[in-house]
């Protein structure tokens, strides 16, 4: 008996592995896949979504926009395109909320500085205040990677619509006036088709790391071809 399982010993070493693989293939093809909502204004708290779109239950996507970065170069959705990112809302001059979520930031920055597919997007809601100057003195001071992360200025009602209207951000209780004012803690995961994919608490530590995971499993259905 030992003379024989010495002579195929080789085979049933690789009959082994053989049947271990299909094993693993079998579980891995049962387990059901983890895939994010698509969120759509009527899954999200009706303070934060415009009335007109409250009802909204498929097909939102961030609206076209055109704005200017820290190098004062127009950033448009054409610079997203195909891409994952992250946006979210701050003013450099906030002594609050904002410094937590831009170190926050930084901490995604350079989390992804080596992945293509995921970009970075931060709109001032101040941007009478947040000149071109004043985002490249802020961008330049927090260690901001300019191929990775855009700090844009640009058209207040703009701004603010894209807050309400696109990203589901903030209440909706303004027009983007002089006296108009938003704040928010949210980052938002976009996908490559402009669609929401999760919301996280920018000033908290574990909603970050949340973010980080829910961007890997987003990662992973591009790879695998079940996002279109």
């Amino acid at each position: 008996m030992r003379s024989f399982f010495a002579k195929y010993r080789l085979f049933f070493i690789f009959f082994f592995c053989l049947c271990a693989v299909i094993v693993y293939l079998f579980y891995n093809a049962l387990q059901p896949q983890e895939r994010l909502t698509v969120y759509q204004p009527s899954m999200v708290n009706p303070e934060l979504v415009d009335s007109t779109m409250q009802y909204k239950r498929k097909y939102h996507t961030v609206a076209d926009f055109s704005l200017t970065n820290q190098n004062g170069e127009t950033v448009t959705q054409e610079d997203y395109r195909d891409k994952i990112y992250v946006a979210d809302f701050f003013f450099t001059t906030c002594p609050t909320i904002c410094p937590i979520m831009t170190m926050n930031m930084v901490d995604i920055q350079e989390r992804v500085k080596n992945d293509p597919d995921v970009l970075l997007l931060s709109h001032s809601v101040t941007p009478k205040i947040d000149s071109v100057a004043q985002l490249k003195k802020y961008a330049l001071e927090k260690g901001v990677d300019d191929s990775k992360w855009n700090l844009v200025t640009g058209d207040k009602k703009q701004i603010y619509e894209l807050a309400r209207k696109s990203y589901l951000a903030v209440k909706e209780d303004g027009d983007g006036g002089p006296f108009d004012m938003i704040h928010t803690e949210n980052f938002i995961l976009v996908d490559k088709q402009r669609r929401i994919r999760g919301f996280y608490d920018g000033t908290k530590r574990e909603d970050v790391n949340e973010l980080m995971k829910d961007l890997e499993i987003l990662k992973a259905s591009y790879r695998k071809g079940e996002e279109h």
